[in-house]
């Protein structure tokens, strides 16, 4: 066999992958879509971060502002707490000062005219008018107590003596008690007559 006809035949017998490589040995490159992928991941994670930032922000802003709302309504509050506290008298001191002018008025005439019945009358009229307007406006009034039963609740003792009752009645009132609407203001001071103790002739008789 001539070696001419000995080189075909081995180039023949050469395998179809090492037949079928390109002459210049370089590898296709390969497809650029993958790497179109890749670079845009990166780019939408960057405005999901962006667009999550600027939400945080905005968030950051509505709470302060909240926050200094809260913290004004609190102090308005308490200042008109303090405001309400310190004026929450101005009504009754308004007619309290009505009250003053008239005993000025009383106490000028008496010095005038020299009469006491009607300085008298003058202070009479002011005490009525004075118990009328506290009742009125404010629910104050005064209980009266002599000839009732002593009750604790209403009463103060402030002395005793023994009688012919069935039960402690009041005789004698020192100072009035008041009361402001259903409660009592100020319990009256009174002097309280009690049963007398039962000798043991009288208990043998019952």
């Amino acid at each position: 066999m001539s070696n001419k006809a000995k080189k075909t035949d081995e180039r023949e017998e050469q395998p179809d992958s090492v037949q079928d490589q390109p002459a210049t040995g370089i590898e296709p490159a390969a497809p650029e879509h993958g790497a179109q992928t890749q670079a845009a991941v990166p780019d939408e994670r960057d405005e999901r971060i962006a667009k999550l930032e600027g939400e945080l922000s905005e968030l950051k802003d509505q709470y302060l502002r909240k926050l200094a709302d809260y913290e004004n309504f609190r102090k308005r509050m308490f200042r008109e707490k303090d405001d309400a506290v310190q004026f929450a008298n101005a009504g009754l001191l308004a007619e309290l000062v009505g009250v003053m002018d008239d005993f000025e008025r009383a106490i000028k005439s008496s010095e005038t005219s020299k009469d006491f019945q009607t300085l008298h009358d003058g202070v009479a009229m002011i005490e009525r008018n004075l118990s009328s307007t506290l009742a009125n406006k404010y629910g104050l009034s005064r209980f009266e107590s002599v000839g009732q039963s002593f009750d604790p609740n209403r009463h103060e003792a402030m002395m005793s003596e023994q009688g012919d009752c069935d039960e402690p009645v009041v005789v004698e009132e020192y100072m009035k008690g008041y009361m402001l609407r259903e409660r009592v203001l100020r319990s009256a001071k009174v002097k309280v007559r009690m049963p007398a103790a039962k000798t043991g002739a009288d208990t043998a008789t019952e």
